[in-house]
Order: structure tokens, then C-alpha cells, then sequence
């Protein structure tokens, strides 16, 4: 028994640009990059820009296709994402822990003429989204080297 066939993508260094990437996604081709302040040639989108680009599309195109779906009156809807490290604990002296988390901040604008249980239920299927629901589960990362 078979299932879906696996997402695959390429990303190997741009030559002699220290930090510039070339990602490879079938037949598109994008640029990843650090900022100048940390070494890069700013050239393109970070790695963790990317990765909220990537939960952002989701959520778009999720919230989209429910909202078509079931005949919502939603006009636009668009979503600005953060990402930051965060003291794991409050305290008065989180400085000084080192025990950090991640937390990405998405706010969700949906115009359209939406009554409030509407805009509830967008909001329950943003969450539901499949990279939401990647990044909140375990993930499990098998690295090896090729020869």
C-alpha cells in the first residue's frame, strides 16, 4: 500500500556567496539569504521568513477554500506573521535563563460582510490549516549524509 508521494525540494549554496541559497522546488526557483548584518548578501528571504511565508500561504489558501466551500461572503483576507525566541518561564530573571521557545504571532484580517460566528469559524479552520498543524505536533527530522 501506497501514500501520497513525499515533498521534495533542493537547496544547495549560490557558489561563492557566503550565505546565499538556491532552493529548487520542481520548476521554480528561489532565493534564500541572510541579512548583511549577519554575514549575507541579503539576497533574498531568511530561512524563518520562509518558514512564515510558508504557514501564512497555508492559512490563506485553507481559510479560501472553506470560506468558497461553504458560501462565506469573504472578500480578502490577508495575514501578518512574527516570529521571535521567548524566555521559556516569566520571571525576574529570564535574562539570564536560557531556556527559550519559539513563538510565531499570526494575525488574521478577513474583510467581507461576516457575521461574528463566521468569523469564529474562520478562525477555528486557520488553525487547522497543514502546516499549522505541522509545526504544533512532533516532528520528527531524520538527517543522513549522501555520497
Amino acid at each position: 500500500m501506497s501514500g501520497p508521494l513525499p515533498t521534495v525540494v533542493t537547496v544547495e549554496e549560490a557558489g561563492a556567496d557566503k550565505y546565499t541559497q538556491i532552493l529548487h522546488s520542481g520548476p521554480h526557483r528561489l532565493i534564500a539569504d541572510e541579512p548583511e548584518d549577519l554575514g549575507g548578501q541579503n539576497r533574498g528571504p531568511g530561512p524563518y521568513e520562509y518558514l512564515l511565508m510558508g504557514l501564512g500561504a497555508c492559512t490563506n489558501i485553507t481559510v479560501r477554500m472553506y470560506a468558497n466551500m461553504k458560501n462565506i461572503p469573504l472578500e480578502r483576507i490577508q495575514v501578518i506573521l512574527s516570529h521571535r525566541k521567548v524566555h521559556l518561564e516569566d520571571g525576574k530573571d529570564c535574562e539570564k535563563s536560557s531556556k527559550k521557545i519559539d513563538e510565531i504571532v499570526r494575525d488574521i484580517t478577513l474583510e467581507g460582510e461576516l457575521t461574528g460566528e463566521q468569523r469564529q469559524r474562520l478562525l477555528k479552520i486557520a488553525n487547522r490549516c497543514p502546516v499549522h498543524r505541522t509545526l504544533t505536533s512532533s516532528i520528527t527530522i531524520h538527517t543522513r549524509i549522501s555520497s
